[in-house]
């Protein structure tokens, strides 16, 4: 990452995958049969059953090849303070968010359930999967870099991102230059690139990291500190949603894309989540779940 001084509202995009053929072929050798199921219009009803039973074998044979904390599931470590990426609504146990709905479907098409763990830190998610033991995979809008990818591996990427500056409405400092002083204060969430841009472009304020995006921005509210820094789309959505008298004032221009964290042991898990994604993408569902979440395609 490079300094920066780009002020240009820039629009996130979907990854929109190119690979067709291997969406194609992992539907195939995991998907369940569909009532089609390759048969021919003469297939008898005994025979349509044990096209599916078939399919249901090729399923679970391909599920038996991963390291998981527990068998017929993936289980999934997030900090579920993110939205509308991942988050638990109030009087709620129950997560919800664009990345809970694609992670459900992703399971699915593993011949897996999605189950979730208790809210984790951040920063301490990468190391938790490096280890294993106790989650599968960590989703919680990673940006795939190269200093993470030594400790853990990454699936191609889902979603592509890029960074938000976030200030009061009435704030009279509001541009790179104005918050770059001794006495600034700028909130991050610790561990993420937002942290790093911080220390990086504004290196004469003191970069502040906390827990999650959800403290940063209520610490922002109260005057606590001058300005955060956390991924655009959920500065965009909380600024819309619950902190209507604070501002994206920066959008941030540093061309991110979110991947799954994944064990480097795992590298069938790995590649069978590479192909369901592509598959998401060409069939559309993934361009659905971002109106879902966004309201739009982005």
């Amino acid at each position: 990452m490079t300094a920066s001084n780009e002020r240009n509202i820039t629009r996130k995009e979907f990854v929109k995958g190119a690979g067709s053929a291997l969406g194609m072929a992992f539907a195939m050798g995991l998907a369940g049969c569909s009532s089609e199921g390759g048969s021919s219009s003469a297939s008898s009803s005994s025979a349509s059953s044990s096209d599916s039973a078939a399919a249901a074998d090729s399923s679970a044979s391909g599920a038996s090849e991963y390291i998981l904390v527990t068998e017929g599931k993936l289980t999934g470590v997030s900090d579920m303070a993110y939205p509308p990426l991942e988050s638990i609504p109030d009087g709620s146990t129950t997560p919800e968010g664009f990345e809970i709905d694609m992670m459900d479907a992703l399971a699915k098409k593993l011949g897996l359930e999605m189950t979730w763990l208790s809210p984790t830190k951040f920063d301490t998610i990468i190391p938790m999967i490096k280890q294993g033991g106790k989650a599968d995979v960590g989703v919680s809008a990673f940006t795939i870099t190269d200093e993470r990818k030594e400790e853990i591996d990454f699936t191609e990427s889902y979603l592509d991102s890029n960074q938000g500056l976030v200030t009061q409405k009435i704030a009279t400092d509001k541009t790179q230059e104005a918050l770059d002083k001794s006495g600034k204060k700028i909130a991050v969430q610790s561990g993420t690139t937002g942290e790093d841009w911080v220390k990086e472009n504004l290196p004469n304020a003191t970069c502040v990291p906390l827990d999650d995006a959800i403290q940063a921005m209520t610490g922002v509210q109260s005057g606590l500190y001058n300005a955060c820094v956390i991924d655009l789309p959920v500065a965009s959505y909380m600024c819309t949603k619950s902190y209507t008298d604070l501002t994206v004032a920066i959008s941030i221009a540093t061309g991110e894309q979110y991947g799954i964290v994944v064990s480097k042991k795992n590298t069938k898990l790995t590649k069978d989540l590479n192909a369901a994604i592509e598959e998401m993408k060409s069939d559309g569902s993934l361009d659905e779940l971002e109106k879902k979440w966004f309201g739009t395609t982005i």
